[in-house]
């Protein structure tokens, strides 16, 4: 299969859910960006993980399960995600022992699949369907000038989407990625690709 690399582009607060944050994976080669919505302690742990030099007093879950693999001789090859239903994503980790060369994939949250392989350096990856179903299309710097902030103060207090136009859901999206909303820009562009379907 051919998988897409995707690289962190950020972690932020999500406006909509609270409690929660939006990490941010992007494609390299297209700049689709993939907003996976986390909770608070995952995005510490994938903060620290990347944060090379910073280790907390005492080992948090991801560190001891890191220790765990290196010490089974384990690496960790890859993350893949596959698939993306009913707004959740799935993904797997790829395993792979160096000296055996024994190979395991175990099934994992996206959040602690990124939170491991920030800590192993192994890439990620997605799938074509993936990026197309949840990318986010826009560009932050290509993005719609808009003159009537009356379309909305708060893109994330619209809970039913189907009484907007198509344009009204176009400029939300685009307010939602300029705000860096991400959760709420992808609940808009699933209801916009809903309503492109439904025309073809």
């Amino acid at each position: 299969m051919d998988y897409k690399k995707l690289i962190i582009r950020g972690i932020s607060y999500s406006q909509t859910q609270s409690g929660a944050y939006a990490l941010l994976l992007e494609h390299e080669e297209t700049s689709v960006k993939l907003p996976v919505v986390i909770g608070n302690f995952e995005a510490q742990s994938i903060s620290l993980g990347l944060e090379k030099d910073i280790h907390p007093p005492r080992p948090l879950t991801h560190d001891l399960f890191t220790q765990f693999v290196k010490t089974t001789n384990f690496n960790i090859e890859s993350v893949i995600i596959y698939q993306i239903k009913d707004g959740v994503f799935f993904s797997n980790i790829n395993f792979k022992n160096p000296l055996s060369e024994e190979e395991l994939i175990l099934d994992a949250r996206t959040s602690d699949a990124v939170a491991m392989a920030v800590r192993f350096d192994a890439p990620i990856f997605t799938t074509s369907d993936v990026l197309n179903e949840a990318g986010i299309l826009l560009e932050l710097d290509e993005m719609p000038k808009t003159g009537d902030e009356a379309v909305s103060d708060d893109v994330g207090a619209f809970n039913d989407l189907s009484g907007l136009s198509s344009e009204e859901l176009d400029q939300l999206l685009a307010d939602a990625v300029r705000e860096e909303d991400y959760d709420t820009a992808l609940r808009l562009q699933e209801e916009i690709k809903r309503r492109n379907r439904k025309i073809d």
